[in-house]
């Protein structure tokens, strides 16, 4: 399925996974497949963020530049520097099937060190995207992390009332790959 997508003032074409069939589940992004290692510092929801950050259990800058890795498989429709609070940010949108019906998720993995992705790459579920960062500074080592049902939506503020975000740790959990 080939569309327009919209990010900010750029709009990008978009196959988003693989055409022929959606991807077969989601891990988490950092740690092994299932999270070890890290705890989510931030909630969704918890005053009103609209992510998810995750740290190393270690705390502190333990998990400055380890790995950031794709939740499933998708095309990358953003990676680049946003500046300010965000930093290196990638946008992965997946397909995925609820029931018998397929859809579509962008996820947004933030504060990034470095990305080691382009715009247009299709990426695998477990593969590499970049490393947890600082977002230049601003905060110590996390991913923030949000997952998105309303694709292309314009960068936000990562707090305020959901606007097509859903609690990340509830919908990886809810689609975990089959095995």
């Amino acid at each position: 399925m080939r569309r327009a997508v919209a990010i900010g003032a750029m709009v990008v074409a978009c196959a988003c996974g693989d055409a022929r069939r959606p991807d077969d589940g989601f891990d988490f992004p950092v740690g092994d497949r299932d999270g070890a290692g890290y705890y989510d510092a931030q909630p969704f929801g918890t005053n009103a963020h609209l992510g998810a950050d995750w740290n190393d259990d270690a705390g502190g800058d333990s998990d400055l530049g380890a790995p950031v890795r794709s939740i499933g498989a998708g095309r990358v429709v953003v990676a680049a520097d946003h500046g300010g609070g965000w930093g290196n940010v990638v946008r992965v949108v997946s397909r995925y099937r609820d029931g018998l019906v397929e859809r579509e998720v962008e996820a947004l993995y933030a504060h990034l060190d470095r990305i080691d992705v382009a715009v247009g790459a299709v990426v695998a579920r477990g593969q590499q995207l970049g490393t947890i960062g600082t977002a230049g500074g601003q905060y110590l080592a996390h991913l923030h992390f949000e997952l998105r049902t309303v694709i292309g939506r314009p960068l936000g503020g990562g707090y305020g009332a959901p606007d097509g975000q859903v609690d990340p740790a509830a919908f990886i959990r809810a689609h975990r790959p089959r095995r």
